[in-house]
């Protein structure tokens, strides 16, 4: 132990460089992991609903599928919505009700417990199938352009919403983090007698953080839920330690005369703490 932490002090400065250089493959790695944002992809492969999926996908090329729905669209618009629809990149199938009856035959002929179902006051159900599965990266892709198509149709079902999440949780997740270092800084300020401290123990473990999502990198993809809260967690876990250290310093500096021993003596009693919580749940 004690050879360990004279080594880290001794060679503080390799340990900065290395950081700071590894800093970059981290930054790749972070924006170059995949997402995963549909939570179903995690069950194993022999359940039901894993099956069904695949045998969808992969014979009927119909892996998921979403409602579209118009408003304020008579049927010759509804069929020509149908029309651009079916050019996306990705869409197997388009249908309505106005595909049976055409735009010549009125919706209100057709039996009521019938028109119920496609149609309320102005608004017309479109169903739409895809070829890749609910959260392939084309079923989302597809789904957005659908949206796009026009301002007065709206896009249910459960690769839209795997697509709302995705939206939500990019512009979010930044925030969640903007929020969490303010909140620390202030805490730090108040509880440390130094302004340049707390600086400097969340810039520490910022690159601690970076590091931690960029090796997801060799994991392939990660849960969007995991995107979510690691940095967080990880913000409010390490604090604890990174004040801990810095106590104990201030400590030893008292006890020795040699800031470089009194740093050794604080990373091995820091060290004892941060294996003990690490090894236990």
């Amino acid at each position: 132990m004690k050879r360990f932490c004279h080594a880290v002090t001794k060679g503080r400065w390799v340990i900065i460089v290395v950081s700071l250089l590894l800093l970059i493959p981290s930054v790749f790695g972070y924006f170059n992991t995949k997402i995963n944002y549909d939570l179903i992809t995690y069950l194993p492969k022999d359940v039901e609903t894993m099956k069904g999926e695949d045998i969808l996908t992969d014979d009927f090329k119909q892996g998921a599928f979403s409602v579209v729905i118009t408003e304020n669209m008579n049927a010759k618009q509804i069929l020509q919505l149908e029309k651009e629809i079916k050019k996306v990149d990705s869409v197997n199938r388009v249908g309505s009700v106005y595909d049976i009856i055409g735009y010549s035959i009125p919706i209100e002929m057709l039996p009521d417990n019938v028109a119920s179902k496609v149609k309320k006051d102005d608004s017309n159900l479109i169903v739409v199938t895809f070829k890749n599965s609910t959260s392939d990266d084309k079923t989302l892709e597809a789904v957005q352009k659908i949206r796009d198509l026009k301002k007065n149709i709206k896009v249910s079902g459960m690769s839209a919403t795997t697509l709302d999440t995705a939206q939500m949780a990019q512009s979010e997740v930044i925030a969640y983090v903007i929020i969490a270092v303010i909140l620390c800084m202030i805490v730090l300020q108040i509880a440390l007698d130094s302004f340049f401290v707390p600086v400097l123990l969340l810039g520490n473990i910022g690159v601690a953080i970076l590091f931690n999502m960029g090796s997801n990198y060799f994991l392939g993809q990660i849960s969007y839920i995991t995107q979510a809260i690691a940095a967080v967690l990880q913000l409010g876990v390490t604090t604890d330690f990174s004040i801990f250290l810095y106590h104990k310093y201030e400590y030893w500096k008292t006890q020795k005369e040699d800031k470089k021993e009194a740093m050794e003596e604080a990373i091995a009693e820091t060290m004892i703490s941060v294996i003990g919580s690490s090894t236990t749940s």
